[in-house]
């Protein structure tokens, strides 16, 4: 390969839906790929659907309008993981979400790469400490967990290990923005990380509510694609809440802590001291309360066009 390609390639092994979903990430911003799955024609079946995925992305005009052969130009079947990280400024592991594997699998990736090359991997909630704390080259071992379908939903979880080397986090972030990829680090490890902890809350509330014959299915989802999901769209549970409540956070804190608290029956459930610890400050250094009219704004503009789009697509 000549001196670009070695500067833009990337190794990623593992090559079911979300190895081949990064390919398309990786592809579509430039990068040249390099595949590998110890399992027989595994990486040839990706390729397919890697070229398959471009298609519709191009066809929605989401990535340029390039022959899907230059694409597939940079896609490379590689028959061992040497071949495949060789050259390569970043390993992207996507194997089984196994820990004995992902121990194997790590020890066998930093054996075959150079030592200043990130190795990240793709797990939806084992901790690096878990998998990599016996690799010789645990400092830049980290976890980038991508959020299902990773071509199309921009964030990407950070988590590196208390031995992760902070140089190397800070460059996974890079080549995660690279790909017009949203990085969100973590600063401490917990199993199930950010997202799958939230989305793990709002599952098990909604699997009580259908237990306890509160309401369908269908109508439990409809509460979130219909109601809460139309904002967390494009904002977070805590700014949704700030401009919920004319005082801000503070408000809605001081008027809903206790209901939120006899609804759980959980007493402890104490939201004014995570506040006054750093939250609030935290909340009005992004959203300045003398630009409230305009936040506003934005969310109900946002809102409008949202709802005119899932109107004209439902018809």
């Amino acid at each position: 390969m000549g001196d670009k390609n070695k500067k833009t390639k990337v190794a990623l092994i593992g090559c079911g839906l979300i190895g081949q979903s990064w390919a398309v990430s990786f592809l579509s911003a430039g990068f040249s790929v390099s595949l590998f799955d110890p399992t027989e024609g595994v990486t040839e079946t990706a390729k397919e659907k890697i070229k398959s995925k471009l298609k519709d992305l191009q066809n929605l005009g989401l990535i340029a309008d390039n022959n899907i052969s230059e694409y597939l130009e940079k896609t490379h079947l590689a028959q061992s993981l040497s071949e495949a990280t060789q050259d390569s400024i970043y390993i992207q592991e996507s194997g089984p979400e196994n820990l004995e594997i992902k121990k194997k699998l790590t020890h066998e990736i930093d054996k075959a790469t150079p030592t200043n090359i990130p190795i990240a991997s793709s797990t939806s909630g084992i901790p690096t400490s878990f998998y990599a704390n016996d690799v010789l080259g645990k400092y830049r071992c980290l976890v980038a967990h991508p959020i299902n379908p990773p071509h199309l939903i921009p964030a990407v979880e950070v988590v590196p290990a208390p031995f992760t080397k902070g140089a190397v986090t800070q460059r996974v972030k890079e080549i995660i923005r690279s790909i017009n990829k949203v990085p969100i680090e973590l600063t401490k490890e917990i199993p199930g990380f950010v997202v799958n902890r939230l989305q793990g809350a709002l599952l098990a509330e909604a699997f009580e509510l259908k237990k306890e014959g509160i309401a369908s299915a269908e109508d439990i989802d409809t509460a979130i694609s219909h109601g809460l999901g139309l904002r967390w769209s494009f904002m977070g549970p805590f700014q949704t809440i700030h401009l919920n409540a004319p005082e801000g956070i503070s408000g809605y804190v001081e008027r809903y802590e206790q209901m939120y608290k006899e609804m759980f029956n959980n007493p402890s459930l104490d939201w004014s001291s995570v506040l006054e610890n750093g939250l609030k400050e935290e909340i009005l250094n992004l959203f300045d309360e003398t630009k409230r009219e305009n936040f506003e704004k934005q969310r109900d503009d946002k809102l409008a066009k949202l709802i005119l789009h899932k109107r004209s697509s439902s018809r």
